[in-house]
């Protein structure tokens, strides 16, 4: 069973979510060096991808799903 969150807490993930930075929030994050966790983890998720698509016919027929799927929920 999935518990949701309380509306309190959806409203404030979504006000933290769609907060725009500020310019030195922004450089103070990207100036921060990306762990080794975090590394591993994206190195993980794009060999999944590159094994799941092989080929670059793959990759742009999942992007192309991925993106309509992504547009009929904007609309």
């Amino acid at each position: 069973m999935t518990s949701r969150p309380s509306d309190r807490t959806a409203a404030r993930l979504r006000e933290e979510s769609e907060r725009i930075l500020s310019l030195e929030e922004v450089r103070a994050y990207l100036a921060m060096p990306i762990g080794e966790r975090e590394r591993e983890d994206v190195l993980s998720l794009v060999r999944w991808f590159r094994r799941r698509y092989p080929g670059p016919a793959d990759r742009l027929a999942y992007i192309r799903g991925a993106y309509a799927r992504w547009h009929r929920t904007q609309h």
